[in-house]
């Protein structure tokens, strides 16, 4: 039986005729995520997976403009694996495969598909609606997954040393963990002690637009 999460945020979007959903904030943010990421990625072979590709939308441009990469998009909620399904049946790229159910509040979990140790491992604005387990959970993946010189790539809103970064980004927390206590915007220091205790690299913090951050980490 499919386990579905409950501690995990929906895009609150409609979808079309197709099941597509369409993600304002995959418009605001995935040209500066790629003009952070793009240029290893594009280096790359093997194979990349995203956790939480929520509408599909980041996965089908990221997978377009990286082809030398095999792409696995995955989510834990219905109507995204569905939303995924059809931008990338629409795409219809090559080296983008099927979403399939990954649920990262289970400390074993592990994707299908993907033939050897992964290139690369996404994950864009989850972090902040999952439970810190999920943050847990990836961190532990990325070194179990991860090969050598691979990297983990994280975007979203992040404190500093406890303190967020600007008033707004205060406000998104409040308002986060009064609709579940579990969730709120995470500190990079506790991020970068979960990194160093499962033998990754320093995270390195590269500030991006509306005070979030791209976050890497390699397995070395």
């Amino acid at each position: 039986m499919r386990k579905i999460g409950t501690g995990f945020s929906a895009i609150p979007q409609a979808t079309d005729g197709h099941g597509r959903m369409d993600a304002p904030a995959f418009h605001r943010n995935h040209d500066p995520i790629w003009g952070a990421i793009g240029s290893w990625l594009t280096q790359q072979d093997g194979d990349a997976l995203e956790i939480g590709s929520g509408t599909g939308q980041h996965i089908v441009e990221f997978a377009r403009k990286a082809p030398r990469l095999t792409w696995w998009p995955s989510d834990i909620l219905d109507a995204h694996l569905r939303s995924i399904e059809a931008w990338s049946a629409e795409a219809a790229l090559p080296n983008l495969r099927r979403p399939q159910i990954l649920d990262l509040t289970e400390a074993a979990w592990q994707p299908s598909g993907p033939a050897g140790a992964l290139a690369a491992l996404i994950c864009i604005n989850v972090l902040h609606i999952a439970p810190w387990r999920v943050s847990e959970n990836l961190l532990s993946g990325a070194s179990r997954l991860l090969r050598p010189g691979g990297r983990l790539l994280v975007y979203g809103p992040f404190m500093r040393d406890g303190v967020h970064t600007a008033p707004s980004n205060a406000s998104f927390d409040q308002s986060l963990r009064a609709k579940n206590p579990e969730w709120g915007v995470r500190d990079l220091a506790e991020l970068s002690a979960l990194a160093a205790r499962h033998g990754l690299s320093a995270i390195q913090a590269e500030p991006m637009p509306a005070n979030n951050f791209v976050l890497t980490t390699l397995r070395g």
